[in-house]
């Protein structure tokens, strides 16, 4: 039977929002996190409830996420059983500090598409994926080179570089980058293989970001994993906004590592505590080299602080030190709600929220042609939340003016607004107002 808001056609009125609201089950979501305050008031004459009362339209969830109402409680409750307990709070706080972590595992793997043994919350993300690159890039004398997507996130073309030249190799040799053909925004995964296929001699290691954080393009994955591990290569992923957004099947795909960040969708707070991902085929390799640290040893010989280091099987064994309680804590606060809300539940809303945003952005163009374009793929299987945006005239002016009229975006170089309806408390109602806010900033050319 057909969900109740796939019945819902859209149509650019505020009506249409709220209908698509009214259907939606997710929609109690909202009401469990907290939204800031628009900086000025908006223009629209058809003011909603909350527009009144303040709240902004926030749709950049996929830079920051949004504060969960319990994550004051979940670290004020850490907060006083360290002031009653000490010490002991380890051992004997309503959730034992000693192994807090392991309370965030189950629910981070199901987010991931893991197994259990496969994840470990820890670090943050470049952190992470320096740990991982020192047990999973081991270059050669001919194959020594990186394969990653031409303008990654710039921690990730720091983290590259910065190992090849650490093994001793030029980076400006040793990393391949994927470039979208002339006139293209995108990469073609054709394209993608293609270039795995004919460097696949050189190529140790593929490094993709699982969404490309400018352009908002989703990867086929599994694809192109089977593609590097037929070259002979390993496959990597930042999943820095993948995680929370996409449904992901990390086990599935055959991926050997993953790391991605928690403060974007996954709304830990800024810089919280990120997650790392190693598949059960390479749990039991001890012979792969890592940087050791005591929270990676055997748990059942850890405090014997003996000399030499016995690493825990599967992905704790990278741990490298006792994590921080209260970002743990804030990151507990948010992952129950997603295992309330589930992924699928939370993909099949996010998909509807963003092809509305790309409908009534199409809308604005028949009024005044091109004057947004659309860079992400318009195939809801290439993309996640997000959709990354050219406007014709400044945008940098036009975000401060988004602002001013209660829209929270962001801008990345050059040109780019990334606009993100979050599913977990975004509504189609701030879709709405979003297109309002742009509409009244048009001018006829």
């Amino acid at each position: 039977m057909a969900n109740k808001t796939e019945m819902l056609s859209f149509a650019a009125t505020l009506d249409s929002a709220r209908a698509l609201d009214s259907a939606d089950h997710l929609a109690s979501f909202r009401q469990k996190f907290y939204i800031p305050a628009a900086l000025g008031p908006a223009s629209s004459k058809d003011k909603s409830a909350s527009q009144a009362d303040g709240e902004c339209v926030y749709l950049t969830g996929n830079s920051l996420g949004l504060q969960p109402r319990g994550a004051r409680q979940f670290i004020e409750a850490e907060l006083d059983d360290w002031a009653a307990l000490g010490v002991e709070g380890h051992f004997h706080a309503r959730h034992p500090w000693l192994p807090y972590h392991e309370f965030l595992t189950d629910t981070m793997a199901r987010v991931v598409g893991a197994k259990p043994s496969e994840v470990v919350v820890m670090n943050t993300l470049t952190v992470n994926l320096h740990l991982m690159l020192v047990s999973f890039y081991r270059p050669a004398k001919s194959r020594f080179k990186i394969l990653v997507e031409k303008g990654a996130f710039p921690s990730d073309q720091y983290a590259v570089a910065s190992q090849a030249a650490f093994h001793g190799f030029d980076p400006t040799g040793a990393i391949l980058e994927l470039a979208p053909e002339p006139g293209c925004d995108i990469l073609e995964t054709s394209s993608i293989i293609e270039t795995i296929k004919t460097h696949g001699d050189e190529i140790a290691l593929v490094l993709l970001g699982n969404v490309n954080y400018l352009t908002g393009q989703a990867f086929e994955v599994e694809k192109i994993a089977a593609a590097a591990h037929a070259a002979g290569a390993l496959f990597g992923l930042n999943l820095a906004h993948g995680a929370g957004n996409l449904l992901l099947d990390l086990h599935g795909w055959d991926v050997d590592f993953a790391v991605w960040c928690s403060y974007k969708y996954l709304n830990a707070g800024p810089g919280g505590i990120a997650g790392c991902f190693v598949h059960e085929k390479h749990a039991q390799d001890f012979a792969l080299p890592r940087f050791a640290g005591w929270w990676g040893h055997n748990k059942a010989t850890r405090f014997d602080m003996g000399p030499l280091f016995d690493p825990l099987p599967g992905a704790e064994g990278w741990q490298l030190s006792n994590p921080p309680i209260f970002q743990l804590a804030a990151l507990r606060a948010s992952l129950e709600l997603f295992d309330q809300a589930t992924m699928p539940a939370l993909r099949q809303k996010g998909d509807r929220l963003t092809a509305y945003l790309q409908f009534l952005l199409e809308d604005i163009n028949q009024l005044v042609p091109n004057f947004c374009r659309i860079i992400t793929p318009a195939d809801p299987k290439q993309r996640g939340s997000q959709l990354s945006l050219r406007f014709k005239g400044e945008s940098k002016t036009l975000l401060e003016q988004f602002k001013v009229e209660g829209v929270v975006c962001d801008f990345r170089q050059p040109d780019i607004i990334r606009a993100t309806p979050v599913p977990l408390y975004n509504t189609f109602e701030d879709v709405y107002r979003f297109y309002q806010v742009v509409k009244s900033l048009l001018k006829p050319r």
